[in-house]
C-alpha cells in the first residue's frame, strides 16, 4: 500500500505519524517534507505549487491514496489533475477549494444564503474601501481576497489604522496579488472555536472542537502568525451549541454547495466567532488547521486511511469514526524573528531528549531539514511538541516539559497555551 502526503509541515509530518501508527507497512511518500518526515517515509524533492511535476509523479508511481495538507495545492488544482488519472485523493476540488482561496467568493456565498456572519464588503478600488470603512465603525476588519499563509487578516482600532491597512494590502501589495481584492468586514465579539468536519459531499461528522492561539506573544499579544498553539477539546462548544452550528451554518451551508454545483469533499475547517447573538462565520479553510492537526489526529482513533476511503467512495455515513476519550496540547517553538522574516540555520539541540511518557508525548517538525549530521531550521514555525492525556493539565505539563528539552538560537514560544482552562 503506498500513499503520498502532499505538504512540508507539522499537519504533514502528524498524518505521517498517524498513517504509520495506523499501519506500520505502509509505504510513505511526503512532498516535499521535512526532516521528521524523513524518518516516516521517503521525502520527494517536489514543492507544493508545482502541480503538474506531482502529477507526472503520480502517474509514475499511482500512490493508492494522497492527502494533501496545504491550501495552495488544493487551489491550484491538484484534487483535478489527480482524478483525471483515476488516482484516489482527499480533499476538495479547485472548485470547492475556492471557499478558502477567495474570501470575497466565500463572503458572497455567505451572505446569497443568509448565513450568519460580519456585515461587511468587498473591493478592488482602494478609495471605494476607504469611504466604506469610514462608515463601518471601529474596530474593523480588513482582509486580503487571496492566500496569505494566514497572515492576511489586519484588525484596525482607528480611521488612521484602517486607511493604513488598506494602502498597505492594496496599493503596497503587502500580500502580493492576495491584495488585489479586500473585504472589509465589522469586528465581531465573542469567542473564537475552530470547527473540523469530514466530509463526503453528503454527510459530514464533527472532529473534536479545538481552539487555537493565534498572536505570537502571551496573553494573546503581538503580530498576528499561522498559530502558536492548540488544544483539544475545547469546552466551549458544547452538544448544545454544536447543534446550533449545524442548524444555522452547516446544513445550510451544505444546501447551498448543492444549489452552487459545489462537491466538496475533505474537511472543512469553519473559524467561527461565538457572539452574544450566536455562532458567526469568521472563515472557513478546506484543509486540516496546522496546528490544530497535531492535537485532532492523536484523538482520532478510526485509521485515517480508513476516514480517507470512506470520503473518496461517498460512504462516510456507514463509518463510525472514533475518538479517544483524552486532552491533547500543542506548542508551537517558531524561529527567531518570526512572524517576520525568520532567521534560518539554526542548529536544533535536544530532540533525541525529549521523552516517550509511554506514546503520549510526539514532536511534530515543521520548518526543519537535515544538514550534515544536524537538523537546523528552514522555517518560521519549526516544530510543535504535543503530548496528550486523560487531564487537560496534566497533557499541557507534558507538552512543556517536551518543550523544555529543545534549544535553537532564537527559539519562541508562548507559555499560555490552554493556560487558562488548566487555571480554573
Amino acid at each position: 500500500m503506498k500513499v503520498l502526503i502532499i505538504g512540508s509541515g507539522g499537519r504533514e509530518h502528524t498524518m505521517a505519524w498517524k498513517l504509520k501508527t495506523d499501519e506500520p507497512s505502509l509505504k510513505l511518500f511526503i512532498a516535499p517534507g521535512n526532516a521528521g518526515t524523513a524518518s516516516l517515509g521517503e521525502n520527494v524533492p517536489i514543492a507544493v505549487s508545482k502541480i503538474e511535476e506531482l502529477t507526472r509523479w503520480a502517474e509514475k508511481h499511482r500512490p493508492d491514496m494522497t492527502f494533501v495538507g496545504p491550501e495552495v495545492p488544493l487551489c491550484a488544482g491538484v484534487v483535478d489533475a489527480f482524478e483525471k488519472l483515476g488516482l484516489a485523493i482527499f480533499g476538495p476540488n479547485a472548485k470547492a477549494a475556492q471557499l478558502e482561496g477567495s474570501k470575497v467568493f466565500t463572503k458572497g456565498i455567505l451572505q446569497k444564503y443568509n448565513l450568519p456572519t460580519a456585515k461587511g464588503q468587498s473591493f478592488t478600488d482602494a478609495n471605494a474601501a476607504h469611504l466604506y470603512s469610514q462608515s463601518l465603525g471601529y474596530p474593523q476588519v480588513i482582509k486580503a481576497d487571496g492566500l496569505a499563509a494566514g497572515k492576511g487578516v489586519l484588525i484596525a482600532q482607528t480611521p488612521r489604522e484602517a486607511a493604513m491597512a488598506i494602502h498597505q494590502v492594496m496599493v503596497e501589495k503587502a500580500f502580493g496579488s492576495a491584495g488585489a481584492k479586500v473585504l472589509l468586514e465589522e469586528f465581531l465579539v465573542g469567542r473564537e472555536a475552530s470547527i473540523h468536519v469530514v466530509t463526503d459531499g453528503d454527510t459530514y461528522r464533527y472532529f473534536p472542537v479545538s481552539q487555537d492561539h493565534k498572536r505570537i506573544g502571551d496573553g494573546d499579544t503581538g503580530a498576528n502568525t499561522g498559530g502558536m498553539g492548540a488544544y483539544a477539546p475545547a469546552p466551549l462548544v458544547d452538544e448544545a451549541m454544536l447543534e446550533t452550528i449545524s442548524k444555522t451554518i452547516l446544513d445550510p451551508l451544505f444546501i447551498a454547495f448543492k444549489q452552487e454545483g459545489i462537491d466538496f469533499r475533505g474537511i472543512l475547517y469553519a473559524g467561527l466567532m461565538l457572539t452574544a447573538q450566536g455562532p458567526k462565520v469568521l472563515e472557513f479553510n478546506v484543509r486540516f488547521g496546522d496546528p490544530e492537526t497535531q492535537v485532532l489526529l492523536p484523538l482520532l482513533e478510526t485509521p485515517l486511511l480508513e476516514v480517507a476511503r470512506a470520503v473518496t467512495e461517498k460512504r462516510l455515513a456507514k463509518l463510525d469514526l472514533k475518538f479517544r476519550k483524552v486532552s491533547a496540547v500543542s506548542v508551537v517553538m517558531a524561529a527567531a524573528n518570526y512572524p517576520g522574516e525568520p532567521r534560518l540555520g539554526d542548529a536544533i539541540k535536544g530532540l533525541d531528549l525529549v521523552p516517550d511518557e509511554m506514546g503520549r508525548l510526539v514532536v511534530f517538525q515543521a520548518g526543519t531539514k537535515k544538514q550534515g549530521r544536524e537538523i537546523v531550521t528552514s522555517g518560521g514555525r519549526v516544530l510543535t511538541v504535543t503530548a496528550w492525556d486523560e487531564s487537560l493539565e496534566r497533557a499541557r505539563e507534558l507538552a512543556y516539559h517536551g518543550v523544555s528539552k529543545i534549544q535553537f538560537a532564537g527559539a519562541q514560544f508562548r507559555y499560555d497555551i490552554a493556560a487558562k482552562l488548566t487555571a480554573v
